[in-house]
């Protein structure tokens, strides 16, 4: 059997998620060296849109360029860290453009993180630290954990979905594809949160969550509709046919216990445009509130 190899890994995004995601990839190979195994990645940079973070520094790993510098470096795994309450539909956008292989990604775990081995993550997806994925637990790709989640029993977590800080889930929830539950947010066991929805920090949560909505509050109660860069992707997955999206999880999940292979703040508009009509697709500031 070959030995472990240290792969590369650059990280999509120079923001909050991006920068702690950084901390991660540390975590995670002094965890290796200190279990006598060679390292898993080597940290080799961000990679960010706005020219006026190249050739910097974020917390000592330098900013290389722009995010098409990943078809430069195809040895390198990649893991795409954006997205905020204003604008989380980014991270599926960008993935999009970036048109790279399921087997480009890296999956982080944080080492201090609880996955179950009846439970599986997909590539491209971050487990922050003290994160807990108990028994038979689905998280799709490209999927946000923020530190101190809980995913109880049967729980599953579309694609390009976002759990906050403190999220905690009953058993057998549903979260729908690029879904964003905010920091804190509590949910009731078999309930639905619906596709591209928002779910405000705090809330509670005792009923489903229409696809492309945004509720808040204790209970939580519906607001008003997703922004208009949320319901973009809501009609191009349902054809503009609406729908609840409480779909499983899309991504080929990786087991729990394999190798782990396989950023925006959303200033301007609401769709997450600049002044000059421009998306910067990883100009962001802290990913999660």
């Amino acid at each position: 059997m070959s030995a472990p190899v240290t792969e590369d890994l650059l990280i999509v995004g120079a923001g909050g998620f991006a920068r702690e995601t950084a901390q991660a990839v540390r975590d995670v190979a002094a965890a290796d060296v200190a279990g006598g195994r060679p390292p898993r990645w080597r940290l080799a940079g961000h990679l960010d849109d706005d020219p006026a973070l190249h050739g910097r520094e974020v917390d000592g790993v330098p900013v290389r360029g722009g995010c098409e510098l990943v078809h430069e470096r195809p040895a390198a795994r990649v893991v795409v860290c954006v997205g905020s309450p204003r604008d989380y539909a980014v991270r599926a956008r960008l993935v999009r453009r970036l048109g790279l292989p399921p087997e480009r990604y890296a999956t982080v775990v944080h080492p201090t993180a609880a996955v179950s081995g009846s439970s599986s993550v997909g590539p491209g997806s971050v487990l922050l630290a003290h994160s807990v994925l108990t028994a038979g637990v689905r998280v799709g790709a490209h999927v946000a954990v923020m530190p101190q989640v809980v995913l109880t029993h049967e729980d599953e977590v579309a694609d390009f979905a976002t759990l906050a800080s403190g999220v905690r889930l009953g058993g057998g929830v549903r979260v729908g594809l690029g879904a964003y539950v905010g920091a804190g947010a509590l949910v009731r066991e078999y309930t639905a949160i619906g596709a591209w929805s928002l779910t405000g920090m705090g809330s509670t949560v005792l009923v489903d969550v229409p696809a492309g909505e945004v509720w808040a509050g204790g209970p939580a109660r519906r607001l008003r509709p997703a922004g208009a860069a949320a319901l973009a992707e809501l009609a191009r997955e349902t054809g503009g046919r609406g729908g609840a999206g409480y779909g499983p999880a899309l991504g080929a999940p990786v087991p729990a216990g394999a190798p782990a292979h396989g950023t925006e703040d959303g200033s301007g508009t609401e769709d997450g445009t600049g002044p000059d009509g421009r998306r910067p697709e990883t100009r962001m500031g802290s990913p999660v509130a």
